[in-house]
């Protein structure tokens, strides 16, 4: 393991230089304020932790991009290595992982995720 954060961030970038996947993945989370890797879509999620993160998401009342791994089997095998969570849903808000289901709906339910979500789309 790298000695610091800051040398894992930079390892992180040297490897999107070279992995098309890891590439297609920063991208994705640097030009959507708000992105949620789930099972299946918000309309149609395919997992209760995807169908919950996706109600409170709703709750917030802002718009989000979102990426069906399911359907993206390579970033459904590479983002937990990008961001060293091993489940799904990811929730990334301005380029930061949030987490998974349960801190999006400890998050939600205690009030702190909607300010949060404001503010991602405010700019």
């Amino acid at each position: 393991m790298l000695a610091n954060p800051i040398q894992e961030v930079k390892a992180k970038m040297a490897d999107a230089t070279t992995d098309p996947v890891l590439a297609t993945i920063q991208q994705q989370i640097e030009e959507n304020p708000i992105i949620l890797y789930m099972k299946g879509s918000p309309g149609a999620p395919q997992c209760g932790f995807s169908a919950q993160t996706v109600q409170c998401l709703i709750g917030c009342g802002e718009r989000f991009a979102y990426v069906d791994i399911l359907s993206n089997p390579e970033i459904r095998a590479t983002l937990p290595g990008y961001a060293d969570w091993p489940t799904f849903p990811q929730l990334y808000v301005k380029g930061e992982l949030i987490g998974g289901c349960d801190i999006v709906t400890e998050m939600f339910e205690s009030g702190e995720l909607e300010p949060l979500i404001k503010a991602a789309t405010a700019a």
